[in-house]
């Protein structure tokens, strides 16, 4: 899972407006529509430099990455190690911003601008998917189970939603 804070190019930095633990899909939803509503309010504000629609955007990219391919194939070493972490990461109760997947463009993939409703559009049909199929295996930690795909996708949703004040 590529990690990183929503505040744009080249890594500069933004405080999270808050933390947020999403602990199902149900918490997600919920998130979800307080976006929705907070940006028909004219009240959705940003801690970083990515859209709401962009981040929605980028979380769906990332479910359907898990079921299309990755858009790239990190080295041995990095599987390797990976791998070894899984059960650490696993446990993590969230990310940690600031991730940069190396020779990414942006730091990342799947951060096209979109509008709030695009946005929640597609998140809302990867996580429909997500439920519904048994997704690769991951790049770097290898095959997971459904609570383990669950609970990454859960945590980076969190972290990117955490820039959002609703």
């Amino acid at each position: 899972m590529g990690t990183h804070d929503s505040t744009g190019a080249r890594g500069e930095s933004g405080a999270l407006c808050r933390e947020l633990t999403l602990r199902s899909w149900e918490d997600l939803e919920r998130e979800i529509r307080a976006v929705e509503q907070a940006s028909r309010a004219g009240t959705l504000a940003t801690c970083g430099r990515w859209s709401a629609g962009k981040i929605l955007g980028h979380l769906a990219a990332w479910i359907d990455y898990s079921f299309d391919g990755y858009p790239m194939s990190p080295p041995w070493f990095v599987r390797a190690i990976g791998r070894m972490m899984k059960p650490m990461m696993m446990r993590q109760a969230r990310m940690k911003p600031g991730f940069r997947i190396h020779g990414a463009p942006d730091g990342t993939y799947g951060v096209e601008e979109m509008s709030v409703e695009e946005g929640a559009g597609r998140l809302r049909r990867a996580v429909e998917r997500l439920r519904a199929g048994e997704p690769g295996p991951n790049p770097v930690f290898g095959r997971l189970t459904k609570e383990e795909w669950m609970r990454m996708h859960l945590n980076h949703a969190a972290l990117h939603l955490g820039y959002l004040r609703v």
